[in-house]
């Protein structure tokens, strides 16, 4: 919760950016809307459905963006790694250095089966991370969902992927 205001910050001062690619970033974040957002994503965290993190500088004095773990199914297990950068901080490799250590984690001690990262095709900074780290372009969904600024349009999805060692097999 002591990162609310922080978060509010961050998100309004980049919301022109995050509008065109995030549903969630569609009106201006307040205090109370980041208290319950980060009260329920303690809620996800440990329920182990979503595993949040938010990047701070290396101050720890002004967070710069945040990421997780999304859509986990610990039966494979697997999941999709997002993230986003606050505008200030945008282009320093922040969203590259985070999903890499993501991606050590989840493949490395995790045990991760697969794990992903999606992206609108139009956000070509975003797409350019999972090839800079390994991952594979699995697909290309074709109206796959609806615009974060523009609910009236359609747009793809672009799936890349890197795959672990083990599998589980529960017996």
């Amino acid at each position: 919760m002591a990162d609310a205001p922080a978060l509010v910050a961050a998100v309004n001062a980049s919301l022109p950016e995050l509008r065109r690619w995030m549903h969630w970033a569609q009106a201006p974040l307040t205090l109370e809307g980041a208290q319950a957002n980060l009260h329920a994503a303690a809620e996800r965290f440990e329920t182990r459905e979503n595993l949040r993190y938010h990047v701070w500088n290396a101050q720890g004095t002004e967070l710069l963006g945040s990421s997780g773990y999304h859509a986990l199914d610990w039966r494979v297990p697997k999941g999709e790694i997002g993230y986003w950068i606050a505008t200030a901080h945008t282009g320093q490799g922040y969203a590259r250095e985070v999903a890499q250590a993501l991606t050590e984690l989840a493949l490395g001690p995790l045990g991760f089966g697969r794990l992903e990262i999606r992206c609108d095709p139009d956000n070509t900074r975003s797409a350019r991370i999972p090839q800079a780290l390994g991952y594979t372009l699995d697909a290309r969904f074709v109206n796959d969902d609806v615009r974060a600024d523009d609910p009236a349009q359609r747009r793809d999805t672009l799936v890349f992927s890197r795959l672990g060692g083990a599998v589980m097999v529960e017996g």
